[in-house]
């Protein structure tokens, strides 16, 4: 077969033409070399490129002809890796998946996280620390696929973390039987926190102490925020503290309940909060109402106009009532929305009621 020859400048300015070797291996495995050109051209100008061999490992492992189109179409470098690189991550990766199967459908959802091949000696150092650590597979396979920069640091900066974490959890008063379930949790719900620096979680940790929180109040933040506060920096929380302060013109003690009650007002930004602010504001809802139920300041502003337009629908008046019903998640608002509807439904006369014959 014939192919149209394109030719692109790279930075050097020296022009140089598409790898006929690599468009016609392509096109035999019906990928779309288009959608290649517009997006990562640069892959096929390259002098070598290991297409049959890289799309035999996938077939290998049970991808059909679709599956093995569509990672190669979504991930082209993954024909710049050699063989014995992607079936090193192979066998790397079938250390947590429970078969092929899954690990093709991974690979299908996630192909940059699975081709990344540089760092496979601490991937693999990471998996085994994650193991031991006592994380279940499935949670492993999560990480590698929505954090897979977490194994690419060295193993020991890793587990400098979890020790400064499991330092501090026994220091705040923690006990040595919840610990390693608390720090499975911690990882779970937010695997970014093995980015921070050990300095920067102590930081953190040493402002709310001198911010009068208590040890105990302390590791309860920790929980609430699911370790999100690693990712803020003792002078974002300040700014965030002073400007709720001045917002409900509270006392120290006053804004530290606040905090307790909604840890959003100490991880939120000031633009932010500011912002979510204004839009209760212009919906009538006053700052008193506000400082009563401050966790409305976790949803954004096009979830209240939402939540307030239904409820509205219903005859109810946001502005003389709680905030109460316009709070939680999805499913909680659905539920405080349901029984607003239904009591509103309800009939207003008893049906079990004697009939008054006169009437």
């Amino acid at each position: 077969r014939s192919f149209p020859i394109h030719s692109t400048s790279t930075t050097n300015t020296k022009s140089r033409e598409e790898n006929k070797k690599t468009l016609e291996s392509l096109y035999r495995l019906s990928v779309d070399i288009n959608k290649i050109r517009r997006v990562k051209e640069w892959v096929l100008l390259q002098d070598v490129a290991y297409v049959k061999e890289i799309a035999g490992i996938l077939q290998e492992m049970g991808a059909d002809e679709t599956t093995v189109a569509n990672i190669l179409e979504r991930y082209p470098e993954a024909v710049l890796h050699t063989p014995a690189a992607i079936n090193s991550q192979r066998a790397l990766w079938q250390l947590v998946c429970q078969n092929e199967k899954q690990l093709i459908k991974l690979i299908e959802q996630f192909p940059e996280s699975f081709f990344t091949t540089e760092y496979h000696e601490n991937q693999k150092a990471n998996i085994l620390f994650f193991q031991e650590l006592g994380l279940k597979n499935n949670i492993i396979t999560r990480f590698l696929t929505s954090a897979p920069s977490i194994f690419y640091n060295p193993v020991e900066k890793n587990k400098n973390v979890i020790e400064t974490l499991q330092r501090n959890y026994l220091s705040l008063g923690g006990s040595d039987a919840n610990m390693r379930i608390w720090i499975l949790k911690l990882l779970s719900q937010n695997p970014f926190i093995l980015l921070n620096t050990s300095t920067a979680i102590q930081e953190n940790l040493e402002f709310l102490q001198k911010n009068d929180f208590t040890d105990h109040e302390v590791l309860q933040l920790l929980s609430k925020l699911k370790g999100f506060i690693f990712q803020l920096t003792p002078a974002t929380m300040q700014k965030s503290m002073l400007f709720s302060k001045s917002v409900f013109e509270c006392s120290d003690q006053e804004l530290k309940q606040l905090v307790l009650k909604c840890p959003a007002l100490l991880y939120y930004s000031v633009p932010v909060l500011e912002e979510r602010l204004e839009g209760l504001l212009k919906e009538g809802i006053s700052v008193a109402q506000i400082r009563e139920t401050p966790m409305v300041l976790e949803l954004t502003t096009q979830i209240v106009q939402y939540r307030i337009k239904k409820l509205s629908a219903l005859g109810y008046d946001i502005k003389s009532g709680t905030l109460e019903s316009l709070n939680g998640t999805k499913k909680d608002f659905e539920v405080s929305y349901g029984k607003i509807q239904s009591k509103k439904e309800r009939p207003i006369f008893n049906p079990v009621a004697p009939i008054n014959i006169e009437d």
